[in-house]
C-alpha cells in the first residue's frame, strides 16, 4: 500500500480494525508525528521579489539566458528579465476564454528551441454555444522576443462542454521529446464521471508527439472505443508536471474535493480513481464515490487532509539549499504555502511546510538556471519570487 497523509492513514486504520476506541490514540498519534516533520530544522533562506505587477499569473518557463515566460491568466504573455523588467504583452496569442477558472495556462518551450524556437502553451479555449475546453497551442518565438509567429493550435480537448472550471493544465515534456499534457474534468456532476470515459479526454493526462498528434505506443492506441493520445485516466483537475530526474517518469498533482489532493506517479493505462474513490468528501460534506480503493484504481502515492490546494511541481536537483537536493516542491492554494517533499524508493518520509508567513497563493513553482527556486504568486498583483539561501526574510 502506497504512503497516505498522516492523519488520514490513522482512521484508515481505525476503520480497518473498527476499533472505535483506537480513534483518539491514532489520531494523536499522527498529529504528533505532523508536529515532530514541522519541528524539523530548515535551510535559512530569504523571499526575494523578482517582478511584480502580474495579472494572476499562472505558469513560468525559462528560457536559454534566463529570462522568463509568464502567462497570465487573463490571456497575456509576458518576458520577465532576470532583473525583473516585465516586458509588453508577446503578440500573437489566441483569444482565451478566461471566465470562472479559465484563462491562459501553462508555458513550456521545446527541447530544441535553441533551433526552432518553439513555445507551447495550454488555455481554455471556446467553442460555439458557451463550451469550452483545454488546449494546447504552439508558436516560434521571434528573434526579438516580441511575438510569437505561426501559432497553431495542435490538440484539443474533446469534447468541449460548457462549464467554468477543472481546466487542469500542465505541460511535461519527457526525455524522449514527446509531452504530456494535463486536463481538468470539467467539475459538475454531469461531467466528472467523464473521466472514466476512455472517448472522452476529461479528466486524463494525455502523452503527445511535439507537433500535437498522439504518440503512436500509448496504452490505448488502435482501440476504437479509445482516444489513442490518453496516458491515464481517472483524475479530477492536475495542475502540477514534473519529470523526476533521472528516470523520465511523470509525476503530478491534482486538486481533491473537500480534502484527498493526490501526488501521483501516472503510469501508463492505469486508472486513478476519481470520482469512484477519493481521500476526500463532496464540499457539502456528504459522503463521496465508493470509498478510498477499488479493485482495478491506483492508489495516490501521497495525500493531503485537509486540500492544500496542490498547483505546480518540480524536483529540485541544485546545491543552493543544504539537504533539499531532490525534494518535490508543491506550491499551495488553499493553504498558502510552498511544500517540500522527501521521498524514498517512491514514498513520501517527510512533508514540511515552508512559507507560511508569506500570506500569498503559490501557483507555480520551478527551479532557475541558477539553481534556485522561482515561485508565482496568485493574486491580482501577482509577484515572480526567488527563494535565497541565507536570512530568512521576505522582500
Amino acid at each position: 500500500m502506497r504512503q497516505r497523509s498522516l492523519t488520514r492513514t490513522a482512521m484508515g486504520a481505525v476503520a480497518v480494525c473498527a476499533l472505535a476506541g483506537m480513534v483518539a490514540t491514532a489520531f494523536a498519534a499522527a498529529q504528533t508525528r505532523a508536529r515532530s516533520d514541522a519541528a524539523k530544522p530548515q535551510p535559512a533562506v530569504s523571499v526575494e521579489t523578482v517582478a511584480d505587477g502580474l495579472e494572476r499569473p499562472w505558469g513560468l518557463a525559462f528560457l536559454p539566458g534566463g529570462r522568463m515566460l509568464v502567462t497570465e491568466k487573463a490571456g497575456r504573455l509576458r518576458l520577465v528579465s532576470p532583473d525583473g523588467k516585465v516586458s509588453a504583452p508577446v503578440t500573437g496569442m489566441p483569444k482565451v476564454d478566461a471566465r470562472g477558472q479559465g484563462g491562459l495556462f501553462d508555458v513550456a518551450i521545446s527541447p530544441d528551441f535553441g533551433k526552432n524556437r518553439l513555445v507551447y502553451f495550454t488555455f481554455a479555449e471556446a467553442g460555439e454555444g458557451g463550451v469550452n475546453g483545454t488546449a494546447l497551442g504552439r508558436g516560434r518565438l521571434a528573434d526579438n522576443a516580441a511575438r510569437l509567429e505561426d501559432v497553431q493550435v495542435i490538440w484539443r480537448q474533446s469534447p468541449k462542454y460548457a462549464s467554468t472550471k477543472h481546466f487542469g493544465s500542465r505541460i511535461a515534456f519527457a526525455p524522449d521529446g514527446r509531452l504530456f499534457v494535463t486536463t481538468g474534468e470539467r467539475s459538475d456532476d454531469q461531467f466528472r464521471v467523464k473521466s472514466q470515459a476512455l472517448d472522452e479526454t476529461l479528466g486524463k493526462v494525455v502523452r503527445l508527439e511535439p507537433d500535437g498528434t498522439p504518440a503512436a505506443d500509448n496504452p490505448f492506441a488502435g482501440r476504437p472505443d479509445a482516444k489513442p493520445e490518453i496516458w491515464s485516466y481517472g483524475h479530477r483537475n492536475i495542475q502540477g508536471a514534473a519529470i523526476e530526474p533521472g528516470t523520465g517518469r511523470l509525476w503530478t498533482v491534482e486538486h481533491g474535493p473537500r480534502g484527498g489532493d493526490e501526488l501521483n506517479r501516472p503510469e501508463a493505462g492505469k486508472n486513478y480513481g476519481w470520482p469512484v474513490i477519493s481521500y476526500g468528501r463532496e464540499y457539502s460534506g456528504a459522503k463521496l464515490g465508493e470509498g478510498t480503493e477499488k479493485e482495478g484504481m491506483e492508489q495516490p502515492v501521497y495525500y493531503w487532509d485537509p486540500s492544500i490546494g496542490p498547483s505546480g511541481l518540480v524536483f529540485y536537483t541544485g546545491d543552493a539549499y543544504p539537504g533539499w537536493q531532490g525534494s518535490v516542491f508543491v506550491g499551495g492554494l488553499a493553504i498558502p504555502m510552498l511544500d517540500r517533499l522527501e521521498l524514498a524508493d517512491g514514498k513520501v518520509v517527510h512533508e514540511e511546510r515552508l512559507l507560511e508567513d508569506l500570506g500569498e497563493r503559490i501557483r507555480d513553482v520551478r527551479q532557475g538556471p541558477d539553481g534556485l527556486l522561482y515561485l508565482l504568486t496568485d493574486s491580482d498583483d501577482g509577484r515572480v519570487l526567488r527563494l535565497k539561501p541565507g536570512k530568512a526574510g521576505k522582500s
